[in-house]
Protein backbone atom coordinates (compact mmCIF):
# COMPACT_ATOMS: atom_id res chain seq x y z
CA UNK A 1 0.00 0.00 0.00
CA UNK A 2 2.79 2.09 0.80
CA UNK A 3 4.62 1.77 -2.45
CA UNK A 4 1.59 2.87 -4.36
CA UNK A 5 0.98 5.55 -2.60
CA UNK A 6 5.07 6.40 -3.18
CA UNK A 7 4.48 5.56 -7.28
CA UNK A 8 1.46 8.16 -7.43
CA UNK A 9 3.03 10.80 -5.67
CA UNK A 10 6.31 10.67 -7.77
CA UNK A 11 3.50 10.02 -10.79
CA UNK A 12 2.06 13.58 -9.69
CA UNK A 13 5.25 15.23 -8.91
CA UNK A 14 6.41 14.61 -12.54
CA UNK A 15 3.23 15.54 -14.25
CA UNK A 16 2.90 19.20 -12.40
CA UNK A 17 6.74 19.79 -13.11
CA UNK A 18 6.49 18.47 -16.69
CA UNK A 19 3.47 21.06 -17.10
CA UNK A 20 4.91 24.13 -15.57
CA UNK A 21 8.15 23.76 -16.55
CA UNK A 22 7.22 22.79 -20.54
CA UNK A 23 8.97 25.17 -23.57
CA UNK A 24 6.28 27.14 -25.37
CA UNK A 25 7.27 25.59 -28.33
CA UNK A 26 7.65 22.25 -27.18
CA UNK A 27 3.58 22.52 -26.94
CA UNK A 28 3.25 23.84 -30.03
CA UNK A 29 4.68 20.96 -31.71
CA UNK A 30 3.11 18.49 -29.82
CA UNK A 31 -0.52 20.12 -30.55
CA UNK A 32 0.74 20.92 -33.98
CA UNK A 33 -0.87 24.43 -33.49
CA UNK A 34 -4.35 23.48 -32.56
CA UNK A 35 -7.54 24.93 -32.31
CA UNK A 36 -6.39 25.01 -28.45
CA UNK A 37 -2.92 26.89 -28.62
CA UNK A 38 -4.93 29.47 -31.26
CA UNK A 39 -7.24 30.24 -28.51
CA UNK A 40 -4.81 30.32 -26.28
CA UNK A 41 -2.61 32.89 -28.54
CA UNK A 42 -6.14 34.72 -29.06
CA UNK A 43 -6.60 35.62 -25.08
CA UNK A 44 -3.02 36.61 -24.96
CA UNK A 45 -4.16 39.61 -27.10
CA UNK A 46 -7.07 40.73 -25.73
CA UNK A 47 -6.56 39.70 -22.06
CA UNK A 48 -5.44 42.67 -19.76
CA UNK A 49 -4.89 42.00 -15.80
CA UNK A 50 -4.53 45.37 -15.12
CA UNK A 51 -7.66 46.32 -16.86
CA UNK A 52 -9.43 43.61 -15.74
CA UNK A 53 -8.25 44.48 -11.82
CA UNK A 54 -8.68 48.32 -11.66
CA UNK A 55 -12.02 47.37 -13.61
CA UNK A 56 -13.44 45.88 -10.69
CA UNK A 57 -11.98 48.09 -7.84
CA UNK A 58 -12.38 51.56 -9.48
CA UNK A 59 -15.99 52.86 -9.53
CA UNK A 60 -17.61 52.97 -13.00
CA UNK A 61 -21.15 54.70 -14.33
CA UNK A 62 -22.21 51.08 -15.24
CA UNK A 63 -21.82 47.55 -13.82
CA UNK A 64 -20.56 45.01 -16.10
CA UNK A 65 -21.65 41.45 -15.20
CA UNK A 66 -19.91 39.03 -17.60
CA UNK A 67 -18.96 38.43 -21.41
CA UNK A 68 -20.83 35.77 -23.20
CA UNK A 69 -20.13 35.25 -27.08
CA UNK A 70 -17.47 38.72 -27.43
CA UNK A 71 -20.42 40.58 -26.03
CA UNK A 72 -20.42 42.58 -22.68
CA UNK A 73 -23.86 42.05 -20.72
CA UNK A 74 -23.96 45.05 -18.13
CA UNK A 75 -26.33 47.12 -16.13
CA UNK A 76 -26.35 50.56 -17.64
CA UNK A 77 -26.93 53.26 -14.44
CA UNK A 78 -28.32 56.59 -14.70
CA UNK A 79 -26.10 59.39 -14.96
CA UNK A 80 -27.53 62.73 -12.78
CA UNK A 81 -25.77 65.92 -13.73
CA UNK A 82 -26.05 69.51 -12.90
CA UNK A 83 -24.55 71.90 -15.75
CA UNK A 84 -24.86 75.47 -16.23
CA UNK A 85 -28.02 75.26 -14.08
CA UNK A 86 -29.73 73.02 -15.98
CA UNK A 87 -30.34 69.09 -14.73
CA UNK A 88 -29.30 66.32 -17.39
CA UNK A 89 -30.45 62.42 -16.90
CA UNK A 90 -29.69 60.01 -19.39
CA UNK A 91 -28.60 56.44 -18.66
CA UNK A 92 -24.84 55.65 -19.09
CA UNK A 93 -25.74 52.54 -22.19
CA UNK A 94 -25.31 56.26 -24.40
CA UNK A 95 -21.83 56.12 -23.81
CA UNK A 96 -21.22 52.80 -24.81
CA UNK A 97 -23.14 52.64 -28.14
CA UNK A 98 -22.38 56.78 -29.48
CA UNK A 99 -19.64 57.41 -27.30
CA UNK A 100 -21.31 60.62 -27.16
CA UNK A 101 -24.99 61.99 -25.36
CA UNK A 102 -26.63 64.64 -27.52
CA UNK A 103 -28.98 66.75 -25.75
CA UNK A 104 -30.71 70.56 -26.14
CA UNK A 105 -30.84 72.82 -22.93
CA UNK A 106 -33.71 75.03 -22.52
CA UNK A 107 -32.75 77.40 -24.93
CA UNK A 108 -32.41 74.71 -27.67
CA UNK A 109 -28.92 74.57 -28.40
CA UNK A 110 -27.03 72.00 -28.31
CA UNK A 111 -25.28 69.69 -24.92
CA UNK A 112 -23.01 67.46 -25.46
CA UNK A 113 -21.87 64.68 -23.12
CA UNK A 114 -19.12 61.94 -23.04
CA UNK A 115 -16.47 60.44 -20.93
CA UNK A 116 -12.85 60.88 -21.74
CA UNK A 117 -10.70 57.74 -22.02
CA UNK A 118 -7.49 59.44 -20.92
CA UNK A 119 -6.48 63.33 -19.47
CA UNK A 120 -7.37 65.46 -16.94
CA UNK A 121 -11.36 63.55 -16.70
CA UNK A 122 -10.00 60.22 -17.58
CA UNK A 123 -13.31 58.13 -16.39
CA UNK A 124 -15.77 61.15 -15.53
CA UNK A 125 -18.65 62.44 -17.32
CA UNK A 126 -17.83 66.15 -19.01
CA UNK A 127 -19.43 68.28 -21.12
CA UNK A 128 -18.11 68.95 -24.38
CA UNK A 129 -18.61 73.20 -25.26
CA UNK A 130 -18.89 74.46 -28.56
CA UNK A 131 -14.93 74.75 -28.58
CA UNK A 132 -14.05 71.72 -27.96
CA UNK A 133 -13.26 72.17 -24.25
CA UNK A 134 -14.23 69.98 -21.41
CA UNK A 135 -15.66 71.05 -18.23
CA UNK A 136 -16.57 68.89 -15.39
CA UNK A 137 -20.96 69.77 -14.35
CA UNK A 138 -22.03 68.53 -10.68
CA UNK A 139 -22.45 65.04 -10.95
CA UNK A 140 -24.25 63.30 -8.75
CA UNK A 141 -25.05 60.00 -10.74
CA UNK A 142 -25.83 56.59 -9.60
CA UNK A 143 -22.67 54.86 -10.14
CA UNK A 144 -21.37 50.92 -9.25
CA UNK A 145 -20.25 52.14 -5.76
CA UNK A 146 -23.62 53.98 -5.20
CA UNK A 147 -25.69 51.06 -6.51
CA UNK A 148 -24.38 48.62 -4.19
CA UNK A 149 -24.33 51.28 -1.27
CA UNK A 150 -28.21 51.05 -1.63
CA UNK A 151 -28.38 47.65 -2.06
CA UNK A 152 -26.00 46.94 1.01
CA UNK A 153 -28.21 49.38 3.19
CA UNK A 154 -31.16 48.01 1.99
CA UNK A 155 -30.36 44.49 2.92
CA UNK A 156 -29.35 46.07 6.06
CA UNK A 157 -32.02 47.59 6.92
CA UNK A 158 -34.31 44.37 6.47
CA UNK A 159 -32.51 41.94 8.33
CA UNK A 160 -32.53 44.53 11.68
CA UNK A 161 -36.24 44.91 10.74
CA UNK A 162 -36.57 41.22 10.77
CA UNK A 163 -34.57 40.99 14.13
CA UNK A 164 -37.03 43.62 15.83
CA UNK A 165 -39.76 42.18 14.59
CA UNK A 166 -38.45 38.99 16.19
CA UNK A 167 -37.62 40.65 19.26
CA UNK A 168 -41.46 41.81 19.57
CA UNK A 169 -43.04 38.38 18.41
CA UNK A 170 -40.56 36.18 20.77
CA UNK A 171 -40.22 38.49 23.64
CA UNK A 172 -37.38 37.08 26.26
CA UNK A 173 -37.34 33.88 24.50
CA UNK A 174 -33.74 32.24 23.14
CA UNK A 175 -33.04 33.72 20.11
CA UNK A 176 -32.90 32.08 16.97
CA UNK A 177 -32.67 32.18 13.37
CA UNK A 178 -30.83 36.15 12.87
CA UNK A 179 -31.77 36.97 16.49
CA UNK A 180 -29.26 34.37 17.04
CA UNK A 181 -26.35 35.63 14.39
CA UNK A 182 -26.95 39.54 15.22
CA UNK A 183 -27.56 39.63 19.04
CA UNK A 184 -23.58 38.41 19.70
CA UNK A 185 -22.43 40.79 17.48
CA UNK A 186 -24.89 43.83 18.85
CA UNK A 187 -23.37 42.89 22.30
CA UNK A 188 -19.65 42.36 21.94
CA UNK A 189 -19.63 46.02 20.37
CA UNK A 190 -21.84 46.76 23.59
CA UNK A 191 -19.71 44.87 26.55
CA UNK A 192 -16.21 45.07 24.56
CA UNK A 193 -15.41 48.23 22.88
CA UNK A 194 -18.31 50.71 23.98
CA UNK A 195 -18.18 50.38 27.56
CA UNK A 196 -14.74 49.74 28.50
CA UNK A 197 -13.24 52.85 25.98
CA UNK A 198 -16.29 55.37 26.71
CA UNK A 199 -17.40 54.43 30.16
CA UNK A 200 -20.76 55.16 31.75
CA UNK A 201 -21.73 57.65 28.89
CA UNK A 202 -21.30 54.95 26.68
CA UNK A 203 -25.00 54.50 25.29
CA UNK A 204 -24.77 58.22 23.39
CA UNK A 205 -22.28 56.68 21.49
CA UNK A 206 -23.69 52.92 20.97
CA UNK A 207 -26.15 53.70 18.10
CA UNK A 208 -23.38 54.98 15.89
CA UNK A 209 -21.23 52.56 17.00
CA UNK A 210 -23.15 49.83 15.88
CA UNK A 211 -24.11 51.37 12.46
CA UNK A 212 -20.39 51.77 11.77
CA UNK A 213 -19.81 47.93 12.49
CA UNK A 214 -22.49 46.58 10.87
CA UNK A 215 -22.41 49.03 7.92
CA UNK A 216 -18.12 47.95 7.54
CA UNK A 217 -18.75 44.41 8.04
CA UNK A 218 -21.72 43.70 5.63
CA UNK A 219 -20.39 45.91 2.72
CA UNK A 220 -16.54 43.98 3.30
CA UNK A 221 -18.71 40.58 2.87
CA UNK A 222 -21.08 41.53 0.43
CA UNK A 223 -17.94 42.68 -1.34
CA UNK A 224 -16.96 39.24 -1.27
CA UNK A 225 -19.64 37.62 -3.31
CA UNK A 226 -18.50 37.59 -7.15
CA UNK A 227 -21.79 37.59 -8.60
CA UNK A 228 -24.50 40.97 -9.63
CA UNK A 229 -26.05 42.60 -7.30
CA UNK A 230 -23.37 42.14 -5.20
CA UNK A 231 -19.07 42.22 -5.39
CA UNK A 232 -19.15 45.90 -5.73
CA UNK A 233 -16.19 47.23 -4.27
CA UNK A 234 -17.75 49.98 -1.69
CA UNK A 235 -15.32 49.73 1.48
CA UNK A 236 -12.57 49.78 -1.29
CA UNK A 237 -13.58 53.67 -2.09
CA UNK A 238 -12.03 56.32 -0.16
CA UNK A 239 -14.93 58.59 -0.68
CA UNK A 240 -17.14 55.87 1.28
CA UNK A 241 -14.40 55.67 4.04
CA UNK A 242 -13.61 59.27 4.92
CA UNK A 243 -17.27 59.85 5.17
CA UNK A 244 -17.51 57.23 7.65
CA UNK A 245 -14.13 58.47 9.55
CA UNK A 246 -15.86 62.55 9.05
CA UNK A 247 -18.22 61.07 11.09
CA UNK A 248 -16.20 60.26 13.69
CA UNK A 249 -14.01 63.07 13.55
CA UNK A 250 -17.22 65.89 13.97
CA UNK A 251 -18.94 63.32 16.66
CA UNK A 252 -15.55 63.41 18.49
CA UNK A 253 -14.95 67.17 18.39
CA UNK A 254 -18.82 68.13 19.01
CA UNK A 255 -18.80 66.13 22.09
CA UNK A 256 -15.84 66.73 23.43
CA UNK A 257 -15.77 68.02 27.10
CA UNK A 258 -13.59 70.92 28.49
CA UNK A 259 -11.49 68.64 29.37
CA UNK A 260 -10.84 67.51 26.07
CA UNK A 261 -10.05 70.67 24.42
CA UNK A 262 -7.60 72.07 27.62
CA UNK A 263 -5.37 68.38 26.98
CA UNK A 264 -5.08 70.02 23.30
CA UNK A 265 -4.35 73.55 23.86
CA UNK A 266 -2.84 72.93 27.52
CA UNK A 267 -1.44 69.72 27.67
CA UNK A 268 -0.37 68.99 30.92
CA UNK A 269 2.30 67.86 32.28
CA UNK A 270 4.34 69.28 29.28
CA UNK A 271 7.34 71.91 29.84
CA UNK A 272 5.80 75.71 29.77
CA UNK A 273 8.80 76.04 26.71
CA UNK A 274 6.89 73.73 24.84
CA UNK A 275 3.72 75.88 24.87
CA UNK A 276 5.15 79.31 24.68
CA UNK A 277 6.02 81.50 22.70
CA UNK A 278 5.97 79.11 20.01
CA UNK A 279 2.68 76.32 21.04
CA UNK A 280 4.48 73.29 19.26
CA UNK A 281 2.61 70.74 21.23
CA UNK A 282 -1.01 71.92 20.87
CA UNK A 283 0.04 72.66 17.36
CA UNK A 284 0.86 68.83 17.43
CA UNK A 285 -2.28 67.84 19.10
CA UNK A 286 -4.57 69.89 16.21
CA UNK A 287 -2.82 68.37 13.71
CA UNK A 288 -3.28 65.08 15.29
CA UNK A 289 -7.12 65.68 15.58
CA UNK A 290 -6.99 65.62 11.93
CA UNK A 291 -4.66 63.07 11.17
CA UNK A 292 -7.03 60.47 13.10
CA UNK A 293 -10.26 60.32 10.55
CA UNK A 294 -7.19 60.18 7.60
CA UNK A 295 -5.60 57.19 9.35
CA UNK A 296 -9.22 55.47 9.97
CA UNK A 297 -10.44 56.12 6.11
CA UNK A 298 -6.75 55.14 4.60
CA UNK A 299 -6.78 51.99 6.86
CA UNK A 300 -9.72 51.22 5.79
CA UNK A 301 -9.98 51.28 2.02
CA UNK A 302 -6.28 50.30 1.69
CA UNK A 303 -7.10 46.91 3.47
CA UNK A 304 -10.05 45.66 1.91
CA UNK A 305 -8.68 47.72 -1.97
CA UNK A 306 -5.89 44.98 -1.44
CA UNK A 307 -7.71 42.01 -0.54
CA UNK A 308 -9.86 42.42 -3.98
CA UNK A 309 -6.54 42.68 -6.13
CA UNK A 310 -4.88 39.63 -4.60
CA UNK A 311 -8.23 37.72 -5.20
CA UNK A 312 -8.24 39.00 -8.55
CA UNK A 313 -4.27 38.65 -8.84
CA UNK A 314 -4.92 34.52 -8.44
CA UNK A 315 -7.62 34.36 -11.33
CA UNK A 316 -5.47 36.43 -13.86
CA UNK A 317 -2.54 34.07 -13.31
CA UNK A 318 -4.24 31.42 -14.94
CA UNK A 319 -4.60 33.45 -18.30
CA UNK A 320 -0.97 34.68 -17.38
CA UNK A 321 0.59 31.07 -17.39
CA UNK A 322 -1.83 29.98 -20.17
CA UNK A 323 0.08 32.35 -22.83
CA UNK A 324 2.93 29.84 -21.84
CA UNK A 325 0.40 26.95 -22.84
CA UNK A 326 -2.52 25.74 -22.59
CA UNK A 327 -1.60 22.77 -20.18
CA UNK A 328 0.19 25.03 -17.77
CA UNK A 329 -2.93 26.96 -18.13
CA UNK A 330 -5.13 24.40 -17.08
CA UNK A 331 -2.91 23.40 -14.40
CA UNK A 332 -2.53 26.86 -12.97
CA UNK A 333 -5.84 26.83 -12.89
CA UNK A 334 -6.30 24.15 -10.06
CA UNK A 335 -3.58 25.99 -7.92
CA UNK A 336 -5.27 29.80 -8.63
CA UNK A 337 -8.74 28.16 -7.24
CA UNK A 338 -6.73 26.88 -4.09
CA UNK A 339 -5.06 30.07 -3.59
CA UNK A 340 -8.55 32.16 -4.38
CA UNK A 341 -10.64 30.12 -1.97
CA UNK A 342 -7.61 30.49 0.92
CA UNK A 343 -7.63 33.95 0.10
CA UNK A 344 -10.93 34.51 0.45
CA UNK A 345 -11.39 33.22 3.50
CA UNK A 346 -9.15 35.06 4.98
CA UNK A 347 -10.75 38.07 3.26
CA UNK A 348 -13.84 37.05 5.30
CA UNK A 349 -11.49 37.55 8.88
CA UNK A 350 -10.68 40.98 7.24
CA UNK A 351 -13.33 42.04 6.68
CA UNK A 352 -14.70 41.55 10.21
CA UNK A 353 -11.10 42.73 11.74
CA UNK A 354 -11.56 46.16 9.54
CA UNK A 355 -14.74 46.55 10.64
CA UNK A 356 -13.75 45.76 14.76
CA UNK A 357 -10.61 47.80 14.44
CA UNK A 358 -12.94 51.09 12.83
CA UNK A 359 -15.39 50.53 15.77
CA UNK A 360 -12.64 50.10 18.52
CA UNK A 361 -10.87 53.36 17.32
CA UNK A 362 -14.16 55.29 16.84
CA UNK A 363 -15.06 54.41 20.44
CA UNK A 364 -11.37 55.04 22.06
CA UNK A 365 -11.60 59.02 19.97
CA UNK A 366 -15.14 59.22 21.92
CA UNK A 367 -13.89 57.81 25.41
CA UNK A 368 -11.06 60.70 24.84
CA UNK A 369 -13.89 63.32 24.16
CA UNK A 370 -16.04 62.53 26.94
CA UNK A 371 -13.46 61.75 30.26
CA UNK A 372 -14.94 64.69 32.31
CA UNK A 373 -18.26 63.22 31.74
CA UNK A 374 -17.04 60.21 33.00
CA UNK A 375 -15.52 61.47 36.06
Amino acid sequence: MTEKKNIIIITLSFLICFIFFMPRNVMAEDNKHSEIVEDIEEIEEKFDAGELIFDHILDSYDWHICTWKGKHISVYLPIIVFSEGELYCFSSRHFHHEHQYHTKNKHGDDVVFEIPSEGRYEGKVVRVMDDGTQIRPFDISITKTVCGLLISCTLLVIVFLLVAKGYRTRGFKAPKGLQALIEPLVVYVRDEIAKPNIGEKYERYLPYLLTVFFFIFFNNILGLIPFFPFGANVTGNIAVTAVIALFTFFITNFTGTKHYYEDIFNTPGVPWWLKFPLPLMPIIEVVGCFIKPVVLAIRLFANITAGHIVLLGFICMIFIVGEMSAMAGAGMSVMSLILAIFADCLEVLVAYIQAYVFTLLSAIYFGMAAKEIEN
